[in-house]
């Protein structure tokens, strides 16, 4: 896909804030190329910090961090600059927490994985407008599986655990984790 710089405006300060390092430097690298001054946190410390000192006009924040919670980020960000415009991404698709990150300052909710397009999307879209829908969505077995391996990391794969959680059969969570990821 060939990218652009699109036109941010004056200020192009974007803080990504998520603890999954990989996917911090892909997603940082993607959004240099769109025009963007990243900078990048690996915790909720370390983007309270920077959020407090230097806060940006955007913000792309994971949910769920190993030293917290991110909507902490958001709340400190969103204190220092009201003016931000700030994205909430999880692996977790809960209404519950979609919620609580849009009525404690988030401008939108994307659920893992998001790609460069539609985070640019939802930081970029006007304040009464939607951003689209994703060119291609993930189909339901696959938001299903995704959801099965993460549950499956947080019990330290622990299938007998992870079975007990997601209330189902040993084997047949076996049988699942077994498979290759559907498309």
């Amino acid at each position: 896909m060939n990218t652009v710089a699109l036109d941010l405006g004056e200020d192009k300060s974007l803080l990504l804030v998520d603890d999954d390092e990989a996917f911090l430097r892909r997603l940082a690298k993607a959004m240099e190329k769109r025009g963007f001054d990243v900078e990048m946190a690996g915790s909720v410390a370390a983007g309270k910090a920077i959020s407090t000192a230097r806060p940006p006009a955007y913000a792309v924040v994971d949910l769920r961090l190993e030293d917290g919670n991110g909507l902490d980020v958001v709340e400190t960000l969103r204190a220092r600059r009201p003016d931000a415009r700030i994205v909430v991404l999880t692996g977790y698709g809960a209404i519950a927490t979609a919620v609580a990150a849009v009525k404690i300052g988030a401008t939108d909710y994307l659920s893992k994985p998001a790609d460069a397009t539609d985070v640019t999307n939802a930081l970029l879209a006007l304040q009464d407008e939607l951003p689209p829908p994703p060119e291609n969505p993930m189909s339901a077995d696959r938001v299903r599986w995704e959801h099965i391996q993460r549950v499956y990391e947080l019990c330290d794969r622990n299938v007998s655990e992870t079975a007990r959680r997601l209330s189902m059969h040993r084997r047949t969570l076996q049988r699942i984790l077994a498979k290759r990821s559907p498309r």
